[in-house]
């Protein structure tokens, strides 16, 4: 979540004209607001639904002199506007004797029987798959998206405060939102066009990126992947809608009848086209919905323009207004194709009407569609270079040409915005510190230099006592073709300096071809993890974890050399062949040794391993992305399953290397998105090793001796109380997102999220392996007679930032010092 808070606590903001704005709140004759009333302009299809608490505001391109006010159970009210813009306007609707004598059907929970809305919502199920580019054996259009972020709710004590002394004009044009009503003014700006191709017949599409433009902080990558991230595709016919990493029911959802009320309200001609108007709002507080209409036509049943909005009791975290709209275009009697696409979010830490804070929009235009144009199969596979230097560099002919919308005035003054803004000293102040809290690194730009990472700089651990890290990498931009990184370190405890170095080298940026190498010599906790990596500067948090369960002691002094060559032959499938040369021993011999017996001379006793091995690691992960082109890339989103199968051979007597042997795992990783239940994540590992191996090259089941809540490790294991050379871990962890608390009225309010885990490992340790390692300090087993398991229940979201787990043992509760019970926690900014 750095990059979030990176984006969150920086993204600044001019606006959008119209010819009619009214907001304002609507109440009963007791005074109460009422909720999810309809608003329209008389005579159109522009309309909106209040909020949680009764307030509304609406805006239009259009000149629009009355508004029809209107919710079932009461009379409709018709207000006249004196003027273009009217705000602060106070509705009161009077109840109706004649709607209510039908209260049972249409207020309050509305009767899934004999209600006209539901029936036409049936139609819609058996006709969704039958519109749009679906119905066609191929299919290709034009696609323009812009995004922008805007720093929303500027009034005149903004303006005027400290910390935009000498800023002020950034605030001489400043309009409202047609959304909120607020006020707002843009910083950054990214238009992008690109031809998309699709084939139905063998399920392929593929899009080429013609031009790519970017106002604001084009340069840095932490935003842009976050852009992407948060604005991934959907569909509005799905089930399930996903946004910020919550799974939203759709209301045209099949679940839809069970999470929302729906009310005919309306029918009239859209572009020649007879449309029923349906208004829905959720069923119960809490849960992550929406609240809106849509217009669908009477004889295909497609939507022709729907709006969603989050409402404001949605448990999720840091957005306080989602906003969706849809318009759908007719291309003939059956044929409803997506035309534009908006979506606004507003970022704030509180939810409070009068807060501040980040508006993020995409609006995505489609035009140009054609169809059953044939293309061969090596048409899909042969994708364009999005990262070609001449999309980023189109002239402004090309851009005239490519806006399926154009940039109104404010829009265009962003680029004239942000090239003043950059040479302000003050506002590159501003800059530079929220990109050391996001990135975690100090930037000298006139050595290329990065100096970090200052997360790393402080810790703790049995052997090296206090420890102190500085670091530094080489950075010339996003996409550089190399980068080198190291680090020195100095433990007081012990009064030695620890040292780590890398090199990468992006040799073919078509099929990735990267090596790589280093050393390191340092104090680690091995054994936090199964399958093997060669990350030269990887570092668990159990080397240096402040505080601890039991004895830390358990650590191993490393000097590690890697050479590594990695290829991508094909997209997110990732191939690497290296090899690695190490030297093991205890940090601590005399609490936690590594002896064993020496296999030239059975009688002697080493307590140091060197190791020469090679390494062939396939890992893919299908459904990842990622954004930049350099030799290292951001990733875009989490959601993706991986797959890791590793090889590893050891080889005696090269390098003076110790032990012949080989070594084979398979790890697999995947989310899965349980409907609106949640997300599950499972994971498992397989290995085996053959061969004779001391303690220190065995597979240890990772435990968790710190206080922090790690998924894929036992937390009432301590380090090295299992050990293996044959094993199997299952790994099951449900976030229920809130689901269930929020039907608890008492818990409803604090939007905590439930957290279900289940977890298990088997395991064995053959004899000889047993005998070799005879001499180490700590007793050797394995999980074989019975799987070794554990479960825990944990509550997150609590004040939007923690999470504990209680994690209980399920048996081997005779081990020494096993702990039946325990307490883990994680703080981190979640949506």
């Amino acid at each position: 979540m750095k990059r979030f808070l990176a984006v969150f606590f920086f993204l600044f903001f001019l606006a959008i004209s119209a010819q009619t704005k009214v907001g304002g709140i609507v109440l009963d004759e007791s005074g109460e607001p009422i909720a999810f009333a309809n608003i329209i302009f008389k005579n159109s299809s522009e309309g909106t639904i209040t909020n949680d608490n009764g307030r509304f505001y609406l805006e239009s391109d259009e000149t629009y002199d009355v508004i029809k006010v209107s919710f079932i159970g009461y009379d409709t009210r018709e207000i006249a506007l004196p003027q273009k813009v009217n705000y602060g306007m106070e509705v009161v609707l009077n109840e109706s004797a004649e709607q209510l004598q039908e209260v049972v059907v249409y207020t309050g929970k509305q009767s899934k029987k004999d209600n006209p809305a539901i029936d036409i919502l049936r139609k819609i199920w058996e006709k969704k798959r039958e519109n749009g580019v679906r119905m066609f054996k191929q299919y290709e259009y034009d696609k323009y998206e812009k995004i922008e972020f805007d720093l929303n709710t500027i009034d005149s004590a903004l303006i005027q405060s400290k910390l935009f002394k000498g800023l002020e004009f950034m605030f001489d044009n400043l309009d409202t939102s047609r959304v909120t009503g607020k006020t707002y003014l843009p910083f950054f700006l990214n238009e992008h066009f690109s031809r998309v191709y699709g084939d139905n017949t063998i399920n392929r599409e593929k899009e080429d990126v013609l031009g790519n433009k970017s106002s604001g902080f084009e340069g840095n990558q932490a935003i842009t992947a976050f852009v992407e991230d948060l604005y991934s595709d959907y569909n509005i016919y799905d089930n399930y809608l996903r946004f910020f990493d919550k799974s939203f029911t759709s209301p045209l959802s099949k679940t839809g009848i069970d999470t929302y009320n729906y009310v005919l309200s309306d029918s009239t001609f859209i572009d020649d086209k007879w449309c029923y108007n349906i208004i829905y709002y959720p069923r119960r507080p809490n849960e992550l919905t929406f609240k809106g209409d849509f217009w669908v036509n009477d004889s295909t049943f497609a939507i022709k323009k729907i709006n969603l909005q989050v409402t404001k009791s949605a448990n999720i975290n840091w957005v306080k207004e989602i906003y969706i709209e849809q318009d759908f275009d007719v291309v003939n009697d059956s044929v409803f194709l997506l035309k534009r696409d908006y979506m606004l979010s507003d970022f704030a830490f509180s939810k409070k009407e009068k807060s501040r804070g980040v508006y993020g929009k995409r609006t995505t235009v489609f035009d140009n569609y054609k169809f059953n144009t044939n293309h061969p199969e090596e048409f899909y596979k042969s994708e364009s270079d999005p990262y070609d230097p001449r999309v980023f560099a189109r002239d402004s002919t090309f851009w005239k040409n490519a806006r399926l919308e154009s940039l109104n005035d404010d829009e265009s003054g962003i680029f004239k915005l942000l090239d003043t803004l950059k040479t302000v000293p003050k506002f590159r102040t501003y800059y530079d510190i929220v990109s050391i809290l996001g990135s975690g690194y100090i930037e000298i730009d006139k050595w290329n230099l990065d100096i970090g990472d200052i997360y790393s700089t402080f810790g703790y651990n049995d052997a090296e006592g206090i420890r102190l890290r500085g670091g530094a990498r080489t950075y010339f931009g996003q996409n550089d073709p190399w980068r080198l990184e190291g680090y020195m370190a100095y433990g007081f405890g012990d009064r030695k300096f620890k040292h780590g170095f890398s090199g990468k080298f992006l040799l073919d940026r078509k099929t990735r071809l990267i090596v790589s190498g280093g050393n390191r010599r340092d104090i680690e906790q091995l054994g936090i993890s199964l399958t093997s990596t060669n990350d030269v500067l990887g570092r668990s948090i159990a080397s240096s974890s402040l505080v601890t369960v039991g004895s830390n002691n358990r650590l191993t002094n490393i000097n590690l050399s890697t050479l590594n060559f990695e290829i991508e032959p094909a997209k997110n499938f990732r191939v690497s062949l290296g090899g690695s040369f190490r030297t093991l021993s205890s940090a601590l011999p005399e609490a936690f040794n590594l002896d064993y017996v020496d296999l030239e001379s059975p009688t002697e006793v080493s307590s140091e391993v060197k190791q020469f091995d090679l390494n062939t690691t396939l890992i893919y992960t299908p459904g990842k992305r990622t954004i930049g082109y350099g030799v290292e890339r951001v990733n875009i989103n989490d959601d993706h399953s991986t797959l890791v199968l590793n090889y590893t051979k050891g080889i005696s007597g090269f390098l003076e290397s110790d032990f012949d042997y080989e070594r084979l795992q398979f790890s697999y990783r995947q989310p899965w998105q349980v409907g609106g239940f949640g997300i599950l994540t499972s994971s498992v590992e397989l290995g085996k090793t053959f061969g004779e191996v001391p303690l220190s090259l065995l597979s240890v089941i990772p435990g968790n001796q710190t206080l922090f809540s790690l998924y894929n490790v036992f937390p009432n294991l301590d380090f090295y109380e299992f050990v293996t050379d044959t094993y199997a871990t299952v790994h099951l962890e449900h976030n229920f997102n809130g689901r269930l608390f929020s039907r608890i009225p008492l818990l409803r309010k604090f939007n905590l999220r439930e957290i279900v885990g289940l977890r298990g490992a088997w395991g064995q340790l053959s004899d000889e392996n047993i005998a070799l390692s005879a001499p180490s300090n700590i007793p050797l087993r394995a999980p074989e007679d019975q799987i070794y398991w554990e479960y825990s229940f944990g509550v997150g979201n609590i004040f939007k930032i923690l999470r504990i787990d209680f994690n209980f043992r399920g048996n081997y509760l005779d081990n020494p010092d096993a702990r039946p019970f325990g307490i883990t926690g994680t703080f981190g900014f979640n949506f």
